[in-house]
């Protein structure tokens, strides 16, 4: 019975193989924000209801709005992972973030298996 938590992602337009990386690490996305539009760089924004952790796409993001989804995050007491938009950057920042044993993590199978 593994629940799943929810993340908000921000940064990129497209996120790739991303989806899949995190459904693995039981991580859905409940929302995709691009943090392209104006309106992002000046407001203060507040997470959707549910939210557990923030995910920051840095190489697509821009300071302001990086800095604004990192007040929001502190203000509803969830936890930020920040990283480039790549899977081995992201997997690197879920590890080190504590998120890191995934359904197929060889790891994880051997602790099964004891």
């Amino acid at each position: 019975m593994n629940m799943s938590m929810n993340a908000v992602v921000v940064g990129a337009d497209r996120l790739g193989n991303i989806p899949g990386l995190l459904k693995d690490h039981n991580i859905e996305i409940r929302q995709h924000i691009s943090g392209r539009e104006p309106a992002h760089q000046k407001k203060t924004y507040q997470l959707p209801s549910g939210t557990q952790v923030v995910i920051l796409l840095t190489d697509f993001l821009g300071h302001n709005v990086m800095k604004s989804f990192r007040s929001a995050a502190q203000r509803a007491g969830v936890p930020v992972v920040a990283c480039r938009r790549s899977l081995g950057s992201m997997q690197q920042a879920l590890n080190q973030c504590g998120y890191g044993c995934c359904e197929r993590c060889p790891q994880r199978q051997a602790g099964l298996a004891a």
